[in-house]
């Protein structure tokens, strides 16, 4: 399953570059004027990620010498280092329309993939929370 998130991963990078000097892309900037298609775009990007990664071992808390925060830290490394590496996908892919001759480089363009990274990276970790809470309790 993970090999299939990975290679899905990969298609979807490359069809970000791809598309970036596609006839369709100027197609698009007409229906999209601030750009906010960068938003679910970097965010479905940092789900495939994060979910492409090895995942870090479930360790039970009862465990010697292993606590439950340094298992919480080791999901939130994941979650930053999902973060960095989507948003330099974001960065290349901007360096890259700055050398396109119909496209440009734009900060908000950047600002606006780092939004959608964080919000995709939110709403998953407030919903792994919840769920673990629950099962918790049950």
């Amino acid at each position: 399953m993970r090999l299939i998130l990975r290679m899905m991963t990969l298609l979807y990078i490359g069809a970000i570059f791809v598309l970036a000097d596609s006839p369709m892309a100027k197609d698009l900037s007409r229906f999209n004027p601030y750009s906010l298609l960068h938003i679910p775009l970097y965010g479905i990007l940092s789900l495939l990620l994060i979910f492409s990664f090895p995942s870090s071992p479930k360790i039970p808390s009862t465990h010697p010498g292993i606590s439950l925060a340094q298992i919480r830290i080791s999901e939130k490394r994941a979650f930053f280092r999902t973060g960095i590496i989507a948003l330099a996908i974001g960065m290349a892919d901007e360096i890259y329309q700055s050398y396109l001759p119909s496209r440009n480089a734009s900060v908000m363009d950047l600002f606006l993939d780092f939004f959608g990274i964080v919000l995709a990276l939110f709403i998953l970790y407030y919903f792994l929370k919840t769920r673990n809470r629950k099962t918790q309790k049950a």
